[in-house]
């Protein structure tokens, strides 16, 4: 048998890949299952945008290989959006690049600029992605805790005390993914400081600050962040775009440019259609979002209700796609828990331990579902709940 290489011996296939396998396979006709558990929106985007993807997929001219930089409108509305909704201005030629998703970004990221044994703070709970990257380049993996004693706050105080001269790459996520808490512009100034004392690379992941959040903000608004930080954004869930497969990062031109050449030897452009679509969805108005922010607010009642059903604990002040809640103390072991709720109820919610150990005690919740799904949800549970005996995983 042909041996795989030593650098995915220690990488598993992501969850979801595995467990929505195992969620379809439970599917009958009478009865499918509702899943609660990934965000992957179910609204549409902006008629607009699928507009301008229909208009330039009818050109003959469209079909050819693109620019591996990006057509310019798609960079210049990257920068117009920058500059309305974070008040950060960027330069369209030399600062952002338009990326197939910005999960490849981590990739590209990663190997621009992580060197093998070079160490990488990921945060625990956190995207699964920033660990099996790291992993995947032969980087060392270094967890930095948040905890609901901190509010899942960063404590830079900790991580100041430490020896960080092996650190090349620093993660962050606000809005986290998946607590869903918002950094203050005092917290992301100190991380930059930290970032420059140290002389690492500090990313950050942003795709949720248009999501259920008053106070969206950039990490590059922030004093000096352009020496030493990038930011990766998407369309794919402040947009309703998660299949079209449209981000893009951005920093100084130095910084994007080592991306650039790994990129451009990854793919060979995005098709055109999607640029010009995606430039027209950034467009989109603050109305637009107040329609989006407005549905997913009152979903999110919704799933606040199927928790507290659940006996969970729900912070408050959460932002983003999900609802993250602490499981009933009563519960030994949250995934057994989980899927006793997919096998019984019918209903697929996330284990928090997929995100770190951090997260074992936790459960997330994805707004990604009509309110009437959510109340069928709630429906299956609470029938559930009045046939389950207790047994050693649940009591």
């Amino acid at each position: 048998m042909i041996q795989t290489a030593h650098r995915i011996q220690n990488v598993e296939e992501y969850y979801f890949s595995k467990k929505l396998a195992e969620v379809r396979s439970l599917d009958r006709p009478d009865s499918k299952i509702i899943n609660l558990g990934i965000g992957s929106p179910d609204l549409a985007p902006a008629p607009a945008t699928i507009e301008a993807l229909c208009e330039t997929a009818a050109q003959p001219t469209s079909h050819g290989y693109q620019s591996y930089k990006g057509v310019p409108a798609l960079r210049q509305a990257i920068v117009s959006f920058y500059q309305r909704v974070y008040g950060v201005s960027l330069n369209a030629e030399a600062d952002v690049l338009p990326l197939m998703g910005s999960k490849e970004g981590i990739m590209h990221i990663s190997l621009a600029f992580l060197n093998e044994g070079e160490e990488v703070l990921v945060p625990n709970p956190g995207y699964p992605t920033y660990s099996s990257v790291t992993q995947l380049c032969g980087g060392k993996i270094r967890y930095y805790a948040l905890s609901e004693k901190n509010k899942w706050q960063l404590n830079l105080d900790d991580l100041r005390s430490q020896d960080l001269s092996r650190v090349k790459i620093m993660w962050v996520n606000y809005p986290h993914m998946p607590t869903g808490t918002v950094a203050s512009r005092e917290q992301l100034t100190a991380l930059v400081a930290l970032a420059r004392e140290r002389n690492f690379l500090l990313v950050n992941d942003n795709p949720y600050s248009l999501i259920l959040n008053e106070t969206p903000i950039s990490l590059l608004s922030i004093p000096g962040a352009h020496e030493v930080a990038l930011e990766l954004n998407s369309l794919s869930k402040s947009h309703n775009m998660a299949g079209w497969r449209v981000g893009w990062v951005a920093g100084q031109r130095e910084l994007i440019d080592a991306v650039l050449r790994v990129k451009s030897n990854m793919d060979s452009g995005m098709f055109l259609g999607l640029q010009q679509a995606a430039a027209e969805a950034l467009k989109s108005d603050d109305a637009w979002f107040a329609r989006q922010n407005s549905i997913y607010r009152q979903r999110k009642k919704k799933a606040v209700a199927i928790l507290k059903t659940l006996g969970c604990e729900v912070g408050e002040g959460q932002s983003g796609l999900f609802v993250w809640a602490r499981a009933p103390r009563s519960i030994a072991n949250v995934e057994k828990w989980i899927d006793e709720i997919l096998y019984g109820a019918r209903v697929f919610l996330t284990p928090g331990f997929i995100f770190g150990d951090e997260g074992k005690n936790y459960v997330r919740i994805s707004l990604c579902a009509d309110e009437r799904v959510f109340e069928e949800a709630h429906q299956r549970i609470a029938r559930w709940m009045e046939t389950v005996i207790p047994n050693p995983v649940t009591a």
